[in-house]
């Protein structure tokens, strides 16, 4: 009889019969190692096993629906594959697969078990709201449907006080949501944006974005609003004329908004023109945080691995300005020669959060890894976070992360490591510190979205230390931005093929912690 929790005592059966040895252990073409490389490995040495679709055969348990004998995170399974079970009949995977193979292995199995595999963006499937009421630990929720028919991919939104939202569409601009769901026309004047690339697959590889927007934390008194977008030109730097394609950089404004139109711009942040690269904006990054005592901070991501450990660009950082653009002389590289005196932190990839917890005083972040290790980071001045040297995710052709490592003389002790890491990635997205009236038991929790999962999770953090994660909302829609409106309400801003939508969710209970 098969036991319901399972084993890999098959994955393995008909490479245990094939040579070992230090020629089996050659690195084999990149294929072999890649996203579908590890796919076609699995179908041609464990399917016979373990099932086409990880669903059991005669001669093996099945690798989904059911909890695995010796844990499914990505370190447990892969010593479960590195080291077999001899008395199971698996024998050690170490004997004839590479070590990158192993780990491209176990995160395909955990992939499938989690409906998390790399080439499923969650773009087109069925986006429908739920009616039935979402029972988590603590509270029962609602999902109610704020507004309907946006672009497909927006970007962010930030709810005001007296019910409005403003929300940004990455090729549209800037509009405000009304208290009762309308989208106004799009606000004149806003930077410019552009919508002439094509979006292979659904996903957006263009330039001159429209990204984050942010009011002031004292907006009531000042009405500024905040905008990060990527700067685009053409024929203005030397890449540009070199390449006759246009450039792009982030670069956050500020205005105020009167009588439908964007006015009283003034530039906060901008990257010197030279800075400009052609790359796509796809990892840009793009979000804004203030903090309590008159700074503001904002994400660039990765435009080139070479630039992200130069201290001397302004891509793969966070950097912080004062409210009104000035550099506070307390910066961490103020004072190196060559650096950027706007720069916070470094050595980051894809950032897709970030927010201050006032309750700690502290800046956080989250990003996207590679093929894996997808993190929430603690973003102390002056740290180095890793990319392109180190992660604990995968190169998307089954490679390890070291680009540069050596060169810079990198080393583990060297790098912070997250606080949460996501393994296997559900494409991590916005995120908040949850404070407010409508779920008291969540305070200071993290409440995160995520993209190709298309979950929202809470994280419990204490002492800058991972306690727990709870799936809250399972399969909803690509979540691209999390933020909190009035009365602690959640609200959701979902893209997706057919036009974007706002959700908010609420407790159906107000105030009460469910007893289970």
């Amino acid at each position: 009889m098969i036991s319901p929790k399972l084993t890999f005592s098959c994955l393995a059966l008909l490479l245990a019969s094939s040579a070992i040895g230090q020629e089996a252990r050659q690195p084999r073409e990149q294929a072999r190692g890649g996203i579908r490389g590890v796919a076609n490995l699995f179908q041609e040495n464990c399917a016979v096993c373990h099932g086409e679709r990880l669903e059991g055969a005669a001669q093996g348990t099945p690798l989904i629906g059911s909890d695995l004998t010796h844990g499914d995170a990505i370190a447990e399974v892969t010593k479960s594959i590195t080291d077999g079970f001899a008395d199971k009949g698996m024998p050690a995977w170490s004997q004839t697969l590479t070590e990158q193979e192993i780990i491209g292995l176990a995160l395909w199995v955990i992939e499938s078990r989690e409906g998390m595999l790399m080439d499923d963006m969650r773009l087109t499937f069925e986006l429908t709201i739920p009616d039935e009421t979402i029972k988590t630990e603590l509270y029962d929720l609602k999902v109610e449907l704020v507004a309907e028919g946006l672009d497909p991919i927006p970007y962010s939104i930030a709810p005001l006080a007296d019910g409005r939202i403003l929300l940004t569409e990455k090729m549209r601009g800037l509009r405000i949501i009304s208290a009762n769901g309308e989208k106004s026309e799009l606000i004149e004047g806003t930077p410019t944006v552009y919508d002439d690339v094509p979006r292979p697959g659904g996903l957006d590889w263009g330039q001159g974005r429209m990204l984050d927007v942010k009011p002031h934390p004292n907006y009531a008194e000042n009405g500024w609003i905040y905008l990060h977008y990527t700067d685009r030109c053409s024929d203005c730097n030397a890449i540009s004329r070199e390449t006759k394609r246009p450039v792009s950089m982030n670069a956050l404004v500020r205005g105020r908004i009167r009588d439908g139109k964007w006015v009283d711009e003034e530039t906060i942040y901008r990257a010197p023109v030279e800075f400009y690269t052609p790359g796509t904006d796809l990892a840009a990054g793009g979000r804004i945080a203030f903090d309590p005592d008159g700074y503001v901070f904002i994400s660039v991501g990765t435009r080139g691995r070479d630039s992200v450990q130069d201290l001397s660009f302004p891509d793969g950082k966070t950097h912080r300005v004062h409210d009104d653009g000035r550099i506070p002389s307390d910066n961490p590289f103020v004072d190196r020669p060559g650096a950027l005196s706007s720069i916070w932190t470094y050595g980051h990839r894809s950032p897709q959060g970030l927010e201050f917890n006032l309750e700690t005083r502290e800046l956080w972040g989250s990003e996207h890894g590679p093929r894996g290790g997808d993190e929430i980071n603690l973003l102390r001045p002056g740290k180095n976070y890793g990319w392109p040297a180190f992660s604990k995710g995968q190169n998307y052709q089954g490679t390890e992360v070291n680009h540069g490592r050596a060169d810079l003389e990198l080393e583990l002790k060297d790098i912070e490591q997250p606080v949460v890491d996501l393994t296997p990635s559900p494409a991590v997205s916005s995120f908040v510190f949850y404070e407010g009236a409508a779920f008291p038991a969540w305070q200071d929790n993290i409440i995160v979205g995520s993209l190709k999962a298309a979950d929202l999770f809470r994280i419990e953090i204490k002492d800058n230390t991972f306690v727990k994660k709870e799936l809250l909302i399972n399969d909803l829609a690509r979540i691209r931005d999390v933020e909190l409106g009035p009365g602690g309400h959640i609200y959701l801003l979902l893209e997706h093929a057919n036009g974007g939508k706002i959700v908010r969710v609420v407790p159906v209970q107000p105030e009460q912690v469910v007893e289970r």
